[in-house]
């Protein structure tokens, strides 16, 4: 991986543009901030106020080994399973509206407790029940992923996924992941679509999903 901030990071004054990643970049955060062990990753969206029918979007996160897999159905955090097996990645709750001027929905990451057969933590941004609705990604208006250090909420870093949305017409994306390399955390922008949607993600990773 590229280390774009392997310099000693001197100034605790970070200005905001300072943070700004676009898709495609990898940030060291160990690199940036070394004192770093817990962590919490803000979602925030706005909706499109012409919609008749609210979209319900949702965060989630996979837990992944080197197989690219989850080990087990705990391995995957969302609505209804809030947290790991080791209590290392815990979703804050689900919000369904998407008002405020804050985050929207939030997962806080103690990295120490993280399993060291877990590799990468993958994180989903998707529409519930999206296809019945005929709702798209590409919808949505000011949205955003960032990193806080948790200690101090301090910003460490804020990827505006706006742009990369448009013309995500699925009805999910991957927007980010955090990567381990050895004692290393890294954060990587991806903002791409996730063809097929949550449900086929979760399939993609092992998760079997059962349909009622």
């Amino acid at each position: 991986m590229a280390d774009i901030f392997d310099a000693p990071f001197e100034s605790k004054d970070i200005e905001l543009s300072d943070n700004k990643v676009v898709k495609g970049e990898d940030v060291n955060l160990t690199a940036k901030d070394p004192t770093l062990t817990n962590i919490m990753v803000g979602i925030g969206w706005d909706l499109n106020a012409f919609d008749t029918d609210t979209l319900d979007l949702d965060v989630s996160c996979f837990l992944l080994n080197r197989d690219d897999k989850t080990r087990f159905d705990e391995d995957f955090i969302f609505y209804n399973n809030l947290q790991d097996r080791d209590e290392a990645v815990v979703h804050n709750g689900d919000n369904r509206t998407g008002a405020g001027d804050s985050d929207d929905e939030t997962i806080s990451i103690d990295l120490n407790k993280v399993p060291f057969d877990i590799v990468k933590v993958v994180f989903i941004l998707s529409i519930y029940k999206g296809e019945e609705k005929e709702q798209t990604i590409a919808s949505l208006r000011n949205s955003y992923i960032r990193v806080l250090n948790s200690s101090n909420s301090e910003e460490l870093l804020r990827y505006e996924i706006s742009e990369d949305i448009k013309e995500i017409n699925d009805t999910a994306m991957f927007v980010a992941s955090l990567n381990r390399e050895g004692p290393k955390w890294h954060f990587e922008a991806v903002g791409t679509c996730a063809d097929g949607g949550l449900a086929q993600v979760a399939t993609d990773y092992d998760i079997i999903i059962h349909k009622g």
